[in-house]
């Protein structure tokens, strides 16, 4: 993959993802603020973007989305690394957990 198909896939990537993001704060802006992880004032002002908007911010170099993830702790409980299939279901809920606080930090 040469730099012009990166930047190509980062522009689609981008565009999709805000135009995710718009809709699901427009569905349910309460579960928006948590499965994006962004501040209410963050919320309004992509709700708010029109279409010509949204290609003008997605057209850049850089990635919008970002990982929440960025401890280990969180990543090995989303992985199962080193554990049972059977706790599959507490380490999830545990990882949620931990990034829910998270958003709470950044709002």
């Amino acid at each position: 993959m040469n730099t012009d198909q990166i930047l190509a896939e980062i522009r689609e990537a981008n565009l999709s993802y805000l135009m995710l993001a718009q809709s699901l704060i427009r569905l349910d802006r309460e579960q928006a603020l948590y499965r994006l992880g962004v501040s209410d004032e963050t919320a309004g002002l992509i709700a708010a973007l029109t279409p010509a908007q949204m290609l003008k911010i997605a057209s850049g170099n850089t990635l919008l989305c970002r990982f929440r993830m960025d401890d280990d702790l969180v990543w090995n409980l989303l992985t199962n690394h080193g554990r049972g299939a059977a706790n599959d279901g507490v380490n999830r809920l545990h990882a949620s957990i931990l990034m829910a606080g998270r958003h709470q930090e950044a709002a």
